[in-house]
């Protein structure tokens, strides 16, 4: 009888280890996939490219004015990094193109200026600003509203942000007062200041 707990002893202890190894395996990790980003639809990426070319990236589409039109934002970042870290998106060139009966036409323009089929902003600078710092929203109610600063202090002005929204009475976007609370005019081209200095 001895003999025999004796000898079940070291069975006991093998089942027992065999166990003790299973139980101590991790459950493999599982790593949810990153939401993959919307897929832009082939006629709103080609209007986009064709208002700034191939290397252009759609950033909203849809009836962004509250008009019932199909509208495409669209960018051209800016290529290599600022000295200091800027929050929104970084840009040399923007536009707003928009579906009329099956036709796209460009609606809003930014380059080195801000413009619309009617001339430059009102707030624009003077001198060309190369690269600018777009943030923008889409307002339930007045829909897309984009706010552009330049990145750095063009030539004889100041860094400033100009808002920027359709305005429903002029049916065309427009720059905003410093307080965004009204539609500000355009100017057909820009006047080039006159130096002071006498010679």
């Amino acid at each position: 009888m001895k003999k025999t707990a004796f000898l079940a002893l070291p069975l006991l202890a093998a089942f027992a280890c065999a166990s003790c190894g299973e139980s101590s395996k991790a459950p493999a990790k599982i790593e949810a996939a990153a939401p993959a980003a919307p897929a832009i639809a082939p006629d709103i990426q080609a209007a986009a490219d064709a208002a700034l070319g191939s290397d252009t990236e759609v950033l909203a589409s849809g009836d962004l004015a509250k008009t019932g039109r199909t509208q495409v934002l669209a960018v051209n970042r800016l290529k290599g990094n600022p000295e200091k870290a800027l929050a929104g998106t970084l840009v040399t060139r923007v536009a707003v193109v928009e579906n009329d009966n099956g036709k796209w036409k460009e609606i809003f323009r930014c380059d080195e200026h801000l413009k619309n089929p009617s001339g430059y902003l009102a707030g624009t600078p003077l001198a060309g600003v190369s690269g600018w710092r777009l943030q923008y929203e889409q307002d339930a109610a007045k829909g897309l509203i984009m706010y552009f600063t330049p990145i750095a202090k063009p030539e004889g002005g100041y860094i400033q942000t100009i808002g920027v929204r359709w305005n429903p009475e002029m049916k065309r976007y427009q720059s905003l007062s410093r307080d965004y609370s009204q539609f500000m005019g355009e100017t057909p081209a820009l006047e080039t200041p006159q130096s002071q200095v006498r010679r």
